[in-house]
């Protein structure tokens, strides 16, 4: 699976100005609003803080995957962004998050959702990505990074 694919260059983001989890993820869930012309950014919103309710989605080495299943979702689509400085987010190594990559799916996507989570998580934890990840200085390299990830865990390539 090509991580890539469920991004759009209107849904990758490199900011400092965000202090809070909550207006982190409202963010996300407004970034995501782009793509989703029968949802609101606030049901969006809800579906993502009602996950976050039942544990956090910190990975932990500053990532966050913040995810939902949403009826009116008609394929997978997400949102990345790269905080300038991280914020609190209850991650299991009480670690500040600065990247995040905000994820929906249909409602009756279960098997889908899973397979996304784990490339995800696989993404998220080879150390040359993250490196890559934060180094890059605007949300077209951001995509650019992701897209060219090589989905076996080995990292970005060239």
């Amino acid at each position: 699976m090509n991580i890539g694919q469920l991004l759009a260059p209107e849904r990758v983001s490199r900011t400092g100005e965000i202090s809070s989890k909550k207006r982190v993820l409202e963010t996300l869930s407004e970034m995501l609003s782009t793509s989703q012309p029968d949802l609101s950014s606030g049901e969006i919103f809800e579906s993502l803080i009602s996950r976050e309710r039942l544990g956090s989605t910190g990975l932990g080495h500053g990532v966050a995957i913040p995810h939902g299943r949403v009826a009116g979702v008609k394929n997978a689509v997400a949102a990345l962004i790269k905080l300038e400085r991280g914020v609190d987010y209850d991650a299991p190594d009480r670690e500040p998050v600065d990247l995040l990559f905000a994820l929906l799916v249909p409602q009756e996507s279960t098997d889908e959702h899973l397979e996304i989570l784990a490339t995800l998580a696989r993404m998220f934890a080879d150390p040359s990505t993250l490196a890559s990840l934060r180094s890059a200085d605007d949300g077209e390299t951001l995509l650019d990074q992701v897209r060219h990830w090589d989905g076996n865990g080995d990292g970005a390539t060239p």
